[in-house]
């Protein structure tokens, strides 16, 4: 409901995917607490991502100018409804943050590169804190049409509820989600000095291209295992003390097996007390904002020790070699310690963020 955190007007003039941007930046503020403390605003950021940015907006435009044959009546709200940087910009101004701020553009690795960016900005010591996120609001025409288009989407639509099942025998595509998830990252001395609840330390990320296709993956996943080895190199920690990976998983027939192969060769040697799971099958793919969303729910799974499960998935593809737990059907219990979210984009972009239970 817009009107929780804007103003008729606003809403007006805000693309959907800003509005959702907003709303859950608004939530991530006021539960940290963050803007109670005694901040120099030049030393708060904010990294929000979009990996499409305002495309009803353009749609809704374009349909216009066509109704209008072609005069140009375009809205003066266009240009600032529709680029993908509008969200970040808004979200500080709304919070008088002025350190870094802008967009990252990565398709679906999109929300999970502003986290990565947002850890290292406060590791340089360029900031104390970063509001990171991502955000999107792709069910439309446009959206709908264009993923279509290139068979990425999911056409299970008489039995849409388990349309969405990674790594399943019979899985089709993607269901296409929408929304925005933000977090309040910040320096642990900052957090420290002002009370903050911590919920877990960001330990590490690691980032990658395929350098292969525009949409396809490469086979053997050799980038994505590169870029979770990164991540793991920069937390300093080894493979054998993850405890849970939040996978990409679209349930798409080219994207499920070369994760899941770079995932069994990186872990090869501690399969065995690894837990895997994709949330998506829940949730939908969010596209720019799945990385925001999936670092959320590895984050509770440190917080609550519940690995989330991979829903309807009945038939493990068998063209798929699969030798860890999947965490199919139901959650399951575990003390949760290290815990990694794996997000990968069109154009071969791939991104993994790592975290840690936070102990005194």
């Amino acid at each position: 409901d817009p009107t929780l955190y804007l103003e008729a007007k606003e809403i007006r003039s805000l693309d959907l995917y800003t509005q959702y941007a907003i709303g859950a930046a608004e939530q991530a503020v006021v539960h940290s607490g963050i803007k109670n403390a005694q901040l120099d605003p030049f030393r708060v950021g904010v990294i929000f991502a979009s990996g499409v940015g305002g495309l009803l907006t353009l749609q809704e435009e374009i349909v216009q100018y066509a109704k209008n044959e072609g005069k140009p009546r375009f809205s003066p709200h266009l240009i600032t409804k529709m680029i993908a940087n509008i969200a970040a910009g808004l979200i500080a101004i709304r919070h008088d943050f002025r350190g870094a701020n802008y967009g990252t553009v990565s398709a679906c690795a999109s929300a999970s590169h502003a986290i990565g960016d947002a850890f290292n900005m406060i590791k340089l010591g360029k900031v104390d804190a970063v509001v990171a996120g991502g955000s999107e609001a792709p069910v439309n025409p446009v959206g709908l049409g264009g993923f279509n288009s290139i068979r990425a989407l999911s056409e299970c639509n008489d039995n849409y509820q388990i349309a969405s099942r990674p790594f399943d025998k019979d899985r089709d595509g993607f269901v296409l989600g929408e929304g925005a998830g933000a977090l309040v990252l910040e320096s642990l001395d900052h957090a420290i000095a002002r009370g903050a609840t911590i919920y877990a330390e960001l330990i590490g990320s690691g980032m990658t291209a395929d350098a292969f296709h525009s949409t396809l993956p490469h086979p053997e996943g050799r980038s994505v295992y590169k870029a979770m080895a990164f991540a793991i190199e920069d937390a300093g920690i080894t493979p054998d003390q993850v405890d849970y990976v939040n996978l990409h998983g679209t349930s798409t027939p080219a994207g499920d097996p070369p994760e899941i192969a770079a995932v069994q060769r990186l872990f090869e040697k501690c399969l065995d007390k690894l837990h895997v799971s994709a949330t998506k099958s829940m949730t939908g793919h969010l596209l720019g904002a799945a990385g925001a969303i999936e670092a959320i729910a590895t984050v509770m799974s440190i917080n609550d020790g519940i690995i989330p499960p991979t829903i309807n998935t009945a038939n493990i593809d068998p063209k798929i070699e699969v030798k860890v737990d999947l965490t199919l059907g139901k959650a399951v219990k575990k003390d949760v310690k290290i815990a990694m979210s794996n997000n990968f984009g069109f154009g071969g972009q791939n991104a993994a963020v790592i975290f840690r239970k936070f102990e005194n």
